[in-house]
């Protein structure tokens, strides 16, 4: 929705505007706050890493508070975590975490922005994380930043040292400061200057922290008081920052709404140094850089600002666009311009939405489009002039008397349209930890402005607006009501693989199934099946029918199988129609805090061949946090059930397993698993396997959670090829049904594992010794212990990445696991 908490949230540069489908008013408070904002001058940056970096707390101070306009840059959009909602994980968590932060903003009232860093998973200090990212091109997206924002004032999260406590967190200080320094030098990153002027921001500081036993606070340092009660929210600033942060779901990052006041510290950076604020030698105000007029009409407005008849207050508003609009500064005037218009036209109580009754629609096609305005203020909007991207209708009709004007109109939507996807995804990634985007003007946006939008040309008074709405889906929930989204263009075809995985047999045939939706007729079709340019297989005579999901099955013969001599093969389906082809299948994201959010893959799938065993059968999974691995199992020939708490408590149903597999962070996320662990043990006694994947040390069901006593650490490899010891290369987990060797742990992707145990009973026995470069060697990716007549194994190594991307040597240690009771 267009309603947001903060005015100069939507109309900045880099607005969010695109993911907004409605005009709404902002109410008579946000009004007020927003005539406030209206008379500051300053704007903050606040810059970190990740999602939930941010200091929450703080930002609602400055923009709250101080009514100063304020921004996060998070390098990375999160995607190298781990999701507590499901089973997204790289660029779909990424655009998950996005939309999470931009919910977050929609509380605190900030303005959110990115550079093209990938978050490529932990790193343990700047020097991991540089060879990752290139510093280079990441101090470039910062530098555009602040060009663009014009920032008075950064506030780094991180020092650039081992205190900040993650790689890429001491990363972003070092960013930090070299663009600060950076963004004011016309040599520097000159190509951007055709968009934006150099801009040197005031001075640079760290908000420094308590983090557990991390202190790095001091009584010397600047200190702000935070956290005040504000009775125009009903709340104090971190009571509304607690709401802001518990957005962030796919974290679980669920946060106490602490009240009352709280000391924030502040160390110098660079640039001058702040002795009494954080806006020490800054104008704050329109007096302050000599145009004192213009905060007289402010104030004018602010004492007379009526809460029940804001429409009273636009006389002077409009007053004050005019003056605001001879203003020389052209960066100033515009934003301040952005902001003026917004109040203007939510004291007007003005609504506006172009809404349509599909969610979806394809390039070159037409629909329905109904146009609701509404104007609630004594003083008329007049509609001058509707362009309804393919015709344009003069109108010059009022909008007034809080009556409802519809007007429909059939859009054509433009064939050269995009489909709709987030910017960072429509080109496949330069590498593991930088996105690649088409058009560097788009970098720092936090997603993409919309294409298609039915402009209006309005009139309040004399003063002419112009208010762009784009086209959207509308439709009634049972349980939300209204519910208002972006309206996605798709193609006429998507088609994916049903699996992500496909093992191939010797001398066997290969079934693969297809999901193929059609949303428009497509006769005659092919589809053909490759591994890189080579065509394996073609099918041909294939008709589709119009808004219909299709699943066909396509046998691969053995003989075409056999022209396949690798053992790991990234297999692509394309399906040819007439002129036409797809290639791409949708990726459709839908949670309730979230709109729906679409982008597109190639249609792709791992294929497995070659000496790939697994005796076990029948598989018990008890779900953790969301991993992919049941699935992978099923594509191997496994039966895998989930298992329910009855399940789990009946040892008639668990003996009918040949193992039992935990999901990642089980021991993190199912709180009801203390009551099982009796019962798990027992399996295990009495001949079963279970195979323990990795947990974390944070908010724990119980800590002993072993078949015998161990703990967990924080320790882990981050580096995906870390050279891997075998300490027993005559262990049968390492030899049977598969021959592990030192080839079985190349191509691994992100990491090798997390969170590895320190200290276990001596009863356990480790089977592997791995460190990143430069670290002691950890014993703890892999412990396996008998117990009774059955073995338990608890690995952090992070299966749940490998075995979805199609890793042969992982899927091959992973089945000799499930299979140690064989």
């Amino acid at each position: 929705m267009f309603k947001i908490i903060n005015v100069l949230f939507i109309f900045c540069f880099l607005s969010i505007a695109s993911s907004a489908q409605q005009f709404r008013p902002a109410k008579s408070s946000e009004i007020y706050r927003d005539l406030k904002t209206l008379k500051h001058i300053p704007k903050v940056l606040y810059l970190a890493a990740h999602p939930d970096d941010e200091n929450t707390g703080l930002l609602s101070w400055l923009i709250n508070e101080q009514n100063v306009e304020t921004g996060y840059l998070s390098l990375t959009r999160g995607d190298g975590g781990q999701n507590l909602l499901g089973t997204e994980q790289g660029a779909a968590l990424g655009l998950i975490r996005t939309h999470e932060l931009l919910e977050a903003r929609k509380l605190d009232g900030a303005q959110q922005f990115f550079t093209r860093a990938i978050d490529f998973g932990f790193s343990k200090n700047t020097n991991d994380t540089f060879k990752q990212w290139d510093a280079d091109s990441i101090t470039a997206d910062v530098v555009w930043v602040i060009r663009k924002f014009r920032p008075d004032v950064i506030i780094c999260r991180f020092p650039p040292t081992a205190a900040a406590g993650h790689g890429q967190h001491a990363a972003s200080a070092v960013v930090a400061e070299k663009a600060f320094k950076l963004a004011g030098d016309k040599s520097a990153f000159p190509n951007q200057l055709k968009y934006v002027d150099v801009w040197q921001p005031k001075r640079v500081l760290w908000n420094t922290f308590r983090f557990g036993a991390t202190n790095t606070t001091s009584e010397s340092q600047l200190k702000i008081n935070v956290g005040q009660y504000d009775a125009q929210l009903g709340m104090g600033y971190g009571e509304l920052a607690g709401l802001s942060r518990s957005l962030h779901k796919s974290q679980g990052a669920g946060t106490q709404s602490v009240a009352g006041i709280r000391t924030e510290y502040f160390s110098p950076v660079l640039g001058d140094v702040a002795k009494l604020s954080l806006f020490d030698r800054v104008p704050m105000n329109w007096s302050d850089k000599g145009i004192g007029d213009i905060d007289e009409l402010i104030d004018i407005v602010l004492l007379s600002f009526d809460y029940n008849h804001p429409d009273k207050s636009l006389h002077g508003l409009l007053m004050l666009r005019k003056r605001i609009a001879e203003l020389q500064d052209v960066n100033l005037r515009k934003d301040k311009l952005a902001a003026i218009d917004h109040i203007i036209l939510s004291c007007t109580g003005f609504m506006g939405e172009v809404v349509t009754n599909q969610a979806e629609a394809i390039a070159g096609n037409s629909y329905n489009f109904r146009l609701n305005l509404i104007s609630r203020s004594s003083e008329p909007v007049i509609l001058e002039q509707v362009n309804w991207i393919n015709q344009t209708d003069n109108l010059n009709r009022r909008v007034s008397g809080d009556s409802l004007l519809t007007i429909e109109r059939k859009i054509q939507i433009p064939t050269n349209a995009a489909l709709t996807e987030p910017y960072w995804l429509e080109k496949p990634a330069k590498n593991a930890a930088t996105f690649s985007v088409a058009n560097d003007t788009l970098i720092g946006l936090a997603e993409n402005e919309s294409a298609l939008n039915v402009i209006l040309s309005l009139r309040v008074g004399t003063e002419k607006f112009s208010l762009k709405l784009p086209l959207s889906f509308k439709k009634t929930d049972p349980v939300k009501g209204d519910v208002v989204e972006q309206l996605r263009i798709v193609p006429a075809l998507d088609l994916s693989f049903k699996e992500p995985v496909y093992f191939a047999r010797d001398k066997e045939g290969l079934s693969v199934s297809l999901s193929l939706k059609a949303n428009k007729n497509l006769n005659y079709g092919k589809v053909s099946f490759k591994i890189g340019n080579t065509i394996i297989k073609t099918f041909t005579g294939i008709n589709l029918a119009e808004n219909t999901v299709t699943i066909k099955d396509f046998v691969i013969p053995a003989e075409d199988l056999a022209k396949i001599k690798t053992s790991q093969n990234k297999l692509e389906a394309v399906f040819s129609s007439e002129s036409d082809e797809f290639s791409k299948g949708q990726v459709l994201i839908q949670y309730p805090h979230l709109p729906s959010l679409q982008y597109f893959i190639p249609a792709t799938t791992w294929l497995l061949k070659g000496d790939v065993k697994v005796l076990a059968k029948k598989i018990g999974y008890i779900q953790g946090a969301g991993d992919l691995i049941p699935e992978f199992l099923r594509q191997a020939g496994l039966q895998v059930d989930i298992l329910g708490e009855a399940d789990i408590l009946s040892q008639t149903k668990l003996a009918a397993y040949d193992a039992i597999v935990t999901g990642v962070r089980v021991i993190n996320t199912e709180k009801r698993i203390k009551n099982w662990q009796s019962a798990l043990k027992t399996y295990v006694e009495n001949g079963g396997t279970i195979v323990m994947q990795y947990n974390t040390t944070q908010d724990m069901a119980l800590q002993d959670f072993g078949i015998y006593p161990f703990s967990i650490s924080s320790k882990r490899v981050t580096e995906e090829n870390a050279p891997v010891k075998f300490l027993d290369p005559n262990h049968k987990l390492l030899n049977y049904p598969n021959k592990i060797t030192a080839e079985d742990f190349n191509g691994w992707v992100q990491e090798r594992g997390a969170y590895f145990p320190d200290k276990w009973d001596e009863k356990y026995e480790p089977l592997f010794e791995m460190n990143d470069t430069g670290e002691e060697p950890l014993k703890g990716s892999t412990l396996y212990a008998k117990y009774g007549k059955g073995n338990f194994i608890y690995t952090p190594l992070a299966f749940f990445r490998q075995l979805p991307a199609g890793n042969v040597g992982a899927a091959r240690l992973f089945f000799n696991f499930i299979s140690a009771g064989k």
